[in-house]
């Protein structure tokens, strides 16, 4: 992919004019690389606002194709790619190569399962959760805790949303705060109870900006607990920081029991 500078180009400008950033750490964000774990509502905004803001490799994994109801909130879709039944993570891929052409986008067509999440987590900044399932996210999450690697937690569904930035060592992790996975169909799904794109919006915002924290390696300002909000009814709760739990199966006793076990679902985005 060609990396030169359209004439006059100043695309990261504004950015880089935001005191936090700068033009180090905007060096960093293009050095990073981002890997992103479904390409439905969440997935769609991050991947648009990751290579928008130059982040310089972005690897794209989704199972799915694109469809007509997708495109109500996954922000990177057309209805070509809807009526072609492109996969999603290709379609972002070839909608961020006319968006930014300063930007590796690497789609993925895949299942995420436990044979194979540890070599997609392997070697990334970071790791993006935009998932609507339960499976993934603790194979992801035994992946990056085993890795060390920061991973970020995203939901969204219904008017509801939440996040939370996992930095293995250092916050709790997914199973701190629910050791045990919810049994399937036990808690709502957007295709059961719909979603709201702004929900969606919002919690991919909020994921992005703790992105791009820690690829320029602003730890003091990481949001260490989880965030949740409610846009029907204007709830935003913000909790205290949540710290390793050291009895935690995960990251307290380094058993990583959904790396160990055949996955019995596959990835799928959120939204």
């Amino acid at each position: 992919m060609s990396t030169q500078s359209l004439p006059g180009d100043d695309r990261y400008s504004r950015q880089i004019r935001f005191q936090g950033v700068g033009s180090g750490g905007q060096e960093l964000i293009s050095a990073g690389h981002v890997l992103v774990v479904g390409c439905g509502g969440l997935g769609t905004g991050l991947v648009n606002l990751l290579a928008r803001s130059g982040v310089g490799r972005i690897t794209v994994v989704d199972r799915d194709t694109v469809e007509l109801s997708n495109l109500q909130r996954q922000t990177l879709f057309e209805e070509a790619d809807a009526l072609a039944a492109t996969p999603k993570a290709v379609a972002a891929a070839e909608a961020c190569a006319r968006i930014n052409s300063g930007v590796s986008v690497v789609p993925i067509v895949v299942d995420v399962t436990s044979a194979n999440v540890e070599s997609l987590v392997a070697g990334v900044d970071l790791v993006l959760d935009a998932t609507d399932n339960l499976q993934t996210r603790y194979l992801l999450n035994d992946a990056c805790v085993k890795l060390g690697i920061p991973w970020i937690y995203g939901g969204a569904v219904s008017s509801t949303g939440m996040s939370l930035t996992v930095l293995p060592g250092e916050t709790a992790c997914l199973r701190c705060l629910s050791p045990t996975m919810p049994a399937s169909g036990t808690t709502d799904t957007c295709a059961t109870v719909g979603v709201l794109a702004s929900a969606v919006a919002i919690i991919s915002a909020l994921q992005w900006t703790e992105a791009i924290k820690l690829l320029i390696g602003d730890r003091d300002h990481l949001n260490r607990t989880m965030v949740y909000l409610d846009v029907w009814t204007n709830d935003f709760q913000r909790g205290e920081p949540l710290t390793p739990d050291p009895d935690c199966p995960c990251c307290g006793h380094r058993r990583f029991d959904f790396l160990a076990a055949a996955a019995t679902d596959a990835a799928q985005d959120e939204g």
